[in-house]
């Protein structure tokens, strides 16, 4: 009764968990117009992208992408031989374990009539598959815990899937060599099986089950004649061989009963078999219930995402299946960490110590994000700058074994964060560059609100925006800001400038503008002189500091080889610092 309720109160949790993920596959979205996408549109999609593509010439493609990269994993191989090995090995084994044992009544009963799990090859076969699950487990902790691969974090979702793991694993193996030793387990078979036996023969299969199959007895202990152990023989025959084979086949189950031979009868007694048995069945029904919420559920997700990338097209699916695509990729992703390995900028993450820069960390922020769950103020902000940082470089999504559009993702979550309105000065960064590479793809005015509020941040800190009728009048020279130019050999090339407006002549941003000073404020020119009077506000207050788009034209064209790229860098990088450190001592960090 116990354990029938406990079996569909698993069963009951992980299917309800499993409809609950996968409901939030259709109801989430990354931020942005697709979540106007309903629910109920974004099903119907998905069920007919499915039918279409299962009656097209795809299905070749989904046979072949199931094949060499779900059951091979082949892009794993050719990444790293050991970390496809333990894999191979984890789920290889396990998966072959739940169907050939767990599965036993459903799966190997009706393909073998005979089936008997103490028979042969099914002894063999299950220790052997285990003996794989053990082994893969032993070289996942030797990376993560002692080789230490660089960028491979570890969280609770790791520390938990290893545990979970060893104790199913090691529980049935203590189980069944328990069972191999057991006199009351040997006894209860007699009873059961035996038919018509006497005293003489009844001690004779003792006899052979204690020199043959591992028995630990009470009262016998041999050596044994070979008359007493030819008659025990014909009684197994007879009684036991059609559903026990030799034990020795079942190389870890007896290899462990023989160590635990001395202590046996003392564990019997203690009924350990029944120890071992609730140790083991409570392990698999918590790891059923809890695999919908643990890192675990990417043996359905990550499948399911190398066979839908495998058939989407990028431009052509709809957004409806998109959108969900998206959303299911969170789920498939295994925390292998090989695009945080990848990523161009995990050296970052030394000096930083922001988690969010790392792709595979990022991921779990990302997915809280876009469910609802509530984010406080810092978690946002760490987030944002893990997004922010991100050099498009798209080594994290080449590099995932599942297939998961990381970029993608990064591009369309940090731009929602950008449309909030809250400056971020990292927009002014080279991260703007990927922005004006994508800038088709967004409203004029969706582009420009992050950069404006950005500018318009600092400005507001340095003062209006310099230009012709709004020139104030000329402060005290700031010696700090020339010396901090100057720190720079090429920034300070600015006092070498004589005016001779060359840079602005040739500047394609100024020609962009048909009224360029009520536009950008200070020019070139005016910029490079206002830091030779030392006029920190008019310099760092300028719309053309922030527009310039480092193409060297006017450092190039100068005939005084005044490096105007540079001291645009230096000047910007003043105004952020500055502008940061008064954020930072405002929110008291």
């Amino acid at each position: 009764m116990f354990f029938s309720a406990t079996l569909y109160c698993a069963l009951l949790v992980f299917a309800l968990g499993t409809a609950y993920k996968i409901s939030i596959w259709f109801r989430a979205a990354i931020p942005g117009d697709r979540r106007a996408i309903p629910a109920s549109s974004r099903l119907s999609a998905a069920v007919r992208g499915i039918v279409s593509t299962l009656g097209s010439a795809k299905i070749v493609t989904l046979f072949r992408v199931f094949f060499v990269d779900v059951l091979l994993q082949i892009r794993l191989l050719r990444q790293d031989f050991l970390r496809w090995f333990m894999h191979i090995c984890i789920y290889g084994g396990f998966m072959l374990l739940l169907l050939m044992h767990a599965l036993d009544k459903f799966i190997t009963q009706p393909l073998f009539p005979g089936y008997f799990p103490t028979l042969n090859p099914f002894m063999f076969l299950r220790d052997l598959f285990g003996a794989l699950v053990l082994l893969g487990i032993i070289i996942a902790v030797y990376r993560r815990y002692i080789l230490k691969v660089p960028s491979l974090r570890s969280r609770g979702q790791d520390h938990y899937a290893i545990l979970i793991l060893t104790v199913i694993i090691l529980s049935g193996v203590l189980l069944e060599s328990s069972k191999i030793t057991s006199y009351s387990r040997f006894k209860e078979m007699v009873s059961e099986y035996t038919v018509a036996a006497d005293e003489e023969e009844l001690r004779t299969l003792e006899a052979y089950w204690v020199k043959e199959l591992g028995l630990v007895s009470p009262q016998l202990s041999g050596p044994f004649d070979a008359a007493t152990l030819e008659m025990g023989k014909e009684a197994h025959e007879m009684n036991c061989a059609e559903c026990h084979s030799r034990p020795q086949s079942a190389f870890l189950s007896y290899a462990l009963s023989r160590a635990i031979k001395p202590i046996a009868l003392t564990l019997d007694r203690v009924n350990i078999l029944a120890i071992f048995w609730y140790i083991h069945f409570l392990a698999c029904w918590l790891g059923l219930a809890y695999l919908p919420f643990s890192k675990m559920f990417h043996i359905f997700a990550g499948p399911l995402s190398l066979l839908a990338n495998a058939v989407m097209e990028e431009g052509k699916s709809l957004p409806a299946n998109v959108a969900t695509r998206e959303v299911m990729e969170l789920d498939a992703c295994t925390h292998c960490c090989s695009c945080s390995v990848s990523c161009s900028m995990s050296a970052a993450f030394a000096s930083i110590g922001n988690v969010n820069i790392l792709p595979s960390e990022k991921l779990a922020a990302v997915k809280a994000f876009i469910t609802g769950n509530n984010m406080t103020e810092q978690q946002l902000r760490l987030l944002r700058q893990g997004l922010y940082l991100c050099t498009s470089c798209n080594r994290c999504t080449e590099a995932c074994p599942v297939s998961i559009h990381l970029q993608d993702l990064w591009l369309h979550l940090r731009e929602n964060l950008l449309q909030r309105g809250e400056p971020e000065l990292l927009a002014l960064t080279p991260f703007s560059y990927t922005r004006g590479l994508g800038r088709q793809e967004l409203l004029a005015e969706d582009y420009l609100a992050p950069l404006t509020a950005a500018r318009e941040a600092i400005i507001e800190k340095w003062g209006e925006v310099a230009g012709p009728d709004r020139v104030p009048g000329l402060k005290p020279l700031d010696q700090e800001f020339k010396s901090s130019l100057d720190l720079s050999t090429q920034a300070s090339t600015f006092s070498a400038c004589f005016n001779c407006q060359t840079c602005t002549t040739v500047c394609p941003v100024v020609a962009s503008f048909e009224h360029p000073q009520e536009e950008l404020g200070l020019l070139p020119h005016q910029i490079m002189h206002a830091c030779a009077l030392g006029q920190r506000d008019l310099a760092l207050g300028s719309y053309m500091l922030w527009d310039c788009l480092s193409c060297y034209q006017c450092e190039e064209q100068c005939p005084q080889g005044v490096c105007l790229t540079e001291v645009f860098y230096e000047l910007k990088s003043l105004a952020i610092k500055q502008f940061a450190e008064k954020i930072s001592q405002k929110e008291g960090r």
